[in-house]
């Protein structure tokens, strides 16, 4: 079965189909990312996989100009509407690596996708991260650890192949026993030096 089909029986589900609006799962893991960043405000951000949106609604707040990309038009639609009013997001519907926007971003989120391509798909996939990724530009990667029927790629050969793009720093690191969060940045800054507090 393709992706594009994969996801079309899920979005059959209904608007949340993965629970993001209703478990405090989610919730928590959302929390999590959003506090992983190590900047209050990026100019042009870039949400890879935003399904119905509930991410994209929280990194609208944290981007002057936000990006969110999915395969599935349904997902799609859903997040235009979670989203409505904001105007500095902008919502399309691709399928990368295949597809790919213009421009650069000075962050990339990758949310719970990375495990669906295979690993020719994702090493391209990574290749043309590097390239869209500012200099001094944050990736953030975050993905549930267990199997599942449609992944072709495992959580932590993910990471792995998003940490490998030259000039990237891991920044931030959280594991539990359900999902897995990195942030890299070509700033090794942190935050408390940033700040002047050392």
């Amino acid at each position: 079965m393709t992706l594009a089909r994969y996801f079309e029986q899920v979005w059959q589900q209904g608007d949340d189909p993965f629970g993001y609006r209703s478990r405090w799962y989610e919730a928590r893991k959302r929390d999590l990312l959003l506090a992983t960043l190590p900047r209050p405000l990026f100019e042009r951000g870039w949400e890879i996989g935003c399904a119905n949106g509930e991410l994209t609604r929280e990194l609208a707040g944290r981007c002057r100009a936000l990006l969110g990309t999915d395969l599935n038009p349904r997902a799609v639609a859903v997040a235009r509407e979670r989203c409505t009013g904001l105007r500095h997001v902008e919502l399309r519907c691709m399928e990368h690596p295949r597809e790919w926007p213009d421009g650069r971003f000075d962050l990339v989120v990758v949310g719970e996708m990375g495990y669906y391509l295979d690993d020719t798909a994702l090493k391209a996939f990574a290749n043309r991260i590097e390239t869209s990724l500012e200099r001094n530009g944050v990736l953030l990667a975050c993905h549930w650890r267990h199997g599942f029927d449609a992944r072709r790629s495992d959580t932590v050969g993910v990471h792995a192949r998003l940490a490998a793009i030259p000039g990237l720093h891991r920044i931030a690191h959280y594991r539990d026993g359900d999902f897995l969060l990195d942030c890299w940045s070509g700033d090794a800054t942190s935050v408390g030096q940033r700040e002047g507090l050392r």
